[in-house]
């Protein structure tokens, strides 16, 4: 129950609507990559999600702010299904990475954010490494591109409460693997697929 409350309210409050444009709702197992921009990111994927999706489906989620307090804790870990994760962990390169390894071992689908933090523009900025190393360690997983309108807009950074601004999910067409292609080159790429699927697009 409280989960459909969760999604009522969000949808009331900025939408939230769905748009599945390059790609449909589907059961097999995906890593879905989005620009970051607010902390209402998370919840307003999730809500877009297909009930049936959601049960097998895990946000990634900072642990500086989704574990914080019981209350947000018990909504990332036991309503919205996510997976915490520390950006401050010290360790060998791609140390970070080992929650969500887990995950698609397991698998399940990834909810991901490669910018690593929220943005302020309206296309995402440079991707860190994570989304390249994940997809070339399971190559068996769709990788879909996601794109969020106006969620800086209707949770701006310092606020406690969104305001109603509409918001949509665009969930464009599974990225190609390409043999031999360089990791920059990879994640210069999958930036371009989320920022096609603004509104109003730029190259």
């Amino acid at each position: 129950m409280i989960d459909l409350a969760l999604i009522g309210l969000t949808r009331f409050l900025v939408g939230g609507q769905a748009h599945w444009i390059g790609a449909s709702p589907d059961t097999r197992q995906r890593i879905y990559f989005a620009n970051h921009a607010s902390h209402l990111d998370t919840l307003l994927i999730w809500s877009a999600l297909p009930r049936l999706l959601r049960g097998s489906t895990h946000p990634i989620a900072a642990s500086d702010y989704w574990g914080k307090g019981r209350v947000r804790r018990h909504i990332a870990l036991k309503v919205l299904n996510a997976v915490l994760v520390d950006r401050a962990t010290q360790g060998p390169p791609g140390a970070a990475l080992a929650p969500l390894r887990g995950v698609l071992a397991e698998g399940e689908s990834l909810v991901l954010f490669p910018e690593g933090t929220r943005g302020t523009e309206r296309l995402p900025g440079p991707f860190k490494s994570g989304l390249y190393w994940l997809s070339q360690e399971f190559p068996e997983v769709e990788l879909i591109p996601t794109y969020l309108d106006n969620p800086s807009r209707a949770f701006p950074k310092g606020t406690f409460l969104p305001v109603p601004i509409s918001c949509t999910v665009r969930f464009g067409a599974p990225l190609s693997r390409r043999q031999g292609e360089e990791k920059d080159a990879f994640l210069e790429r999958a930036r371009a697929a989320v920022g096609a699927l603004a509104s109003d697009p730029v190259a």
